[in-house]
């Protein structure tokens, strides 16, 4: 299957993810197809029942998201940068993780845009909206059949591995596959720069960039940088408006608890009703809590920021004084050239030997 063809199918599946999850048509699409769209509609509806993080709403949106990252002109884009050629086809196994909805999708398209086959290793928290995807590219598709395979148990002969996972968990993986090719990715998070100069709407977009799947994802606002004597006013007021995020009994379990160990422990923190912000170094933050640094020159944030790229996945801002930022409200919907932990997977997957 060449190129062409392969850009062509991914195209329609963007077409069909957003009929199926925005749009509500079904035109041009065969009986084949459609009842593998609503198959795929069916595991949206069902995903809570398995993983009590993905309310149907997010899912719905994570897979809308998908599905409008598949235009033709940016899988064009994307692929315009490399070199493709017709060489062997290599079998990558991929362990996804299994934090945000269809999480592992971006490894699973890189790999088979690349010319490759996949072996996915699914997590346990969510191993069933991606063979749903795969099921309806195939109706799409049929080439990619034998081009896709989901591991039951410990994945065997492969080529190479891209492995998604906490820290504790890469140190494991670079233990077992080291001998092969591989993209190890450990913690990571996203970060916000605040100048003090925002408007509200931006503000009010950061929240999502916060709230957005609760957290969990490695895009998502776990830390903000504030010059000092921020007003926290304006801020706070909107973080208090998404009341709902608290509706999820296991972000709310999160919620009482650490506010429990701050009150116990004294922690100075302001509370919004449905998040904590503290003042904290850490770049990571525990499920319903927000950390926040302050700084004293913008040269310094600039310089800091940069001794600190490892820990860092996104930085959301719309400050003038740096660079590569994501606009506020963006951090959950990535191009398709924005690699997980900045590692080009595209370029290591072509140039596999």
């Amino acid at each position: 299957m060449d190129l062409t063809k392969r850009i062509k199918a991914f195209v329609t599946l963007g077409k069909a993810l957003r009929e199926v999850f925005g749009e509500k048509q079904t035109v041009g699409f065969s009986s084949a197809q459609l009842e593998k769209m609503d198959q795929l509609n069916a595991e949206a509806g069902r995903a809570k029942n398995y993983n009590g993080w993905f309310d149907e709403l997010l899912v719905r949106n994570a897979l809308l998201a998908l599905g409008e990252s598949l235009s033709e002109e940016s899988l064009n884009r994307w692929v315009s940068g490399y070199e493709f050629s017709d060489k062997e086809e290599k079998t990558v196994g991929v362990i996804m993780a299994g934090n945000v909805p269809a999480v592992g999708f971006h490894d699973f398209l890189t790999v088979l845009m690349s010319g490759n086959k996949v072996l996915a290793k699914m997590s346990s928290e969510d191993n069933k909206l991606l063979p749903a995807i795969a099921d309806l590219l195939i109706s799409i598709e049929p080439e990619f059949e034998p081009k896709i395979i989901f591991a039951e148990g410990t994945i065997k002969n492969f080529d190479a591995v891209i492995a998604t996972g906490s820290n504790n968990t890469a140190r494991y993986f670079e233990y077992y596959f080291g001998k092969y090719p591989h993209v190890i990715r450990k913690n990571r998070n996203g970060i916000a720069v605040l100048t003090g100069n925002e408007t509200h709407e931006e503000l009010q977009a950061l929240a999502d960039d916060v709230f957005l799947y609760y957290g969990l994802g490695c895009r998502n606002v776990a830390k903000l940088f504030l010059p000092e004597n921020y007003n926290f006013e304006p801020l706070l007021s909107l973080l208090s408006q998404y009341p709902k995020v608290a509706e999820n009994h296991k972000y709310h379990n999160n919620y009482d608890y650490n506010k429990a160990i701050f009150l116990v422990n004294k922690t100075k923190h302001l509370d919004t009703g449905n998040l904590l912000l503290i003042e904290n170094e850490s770049f990571s933050s525990p499920v319903s809590v927000l950390n926040y640094e302050f700084y004293q020159s913008q040269t310094a944030l600039r310089n800091y920021l940069m001794t600190r790229q490892d820990q860092i996945q996104c930085v959301i801002s719309e400050a003038g004084f740096l660079n590569n930022t994501v606009p506020f409200g963006k951090s959950q919907q990535p191009e398709l050239w924005d690699y997980a932990d900045g590692v080009d997977t595209m370029d290591f997957l072509l140039k596999l030997q």
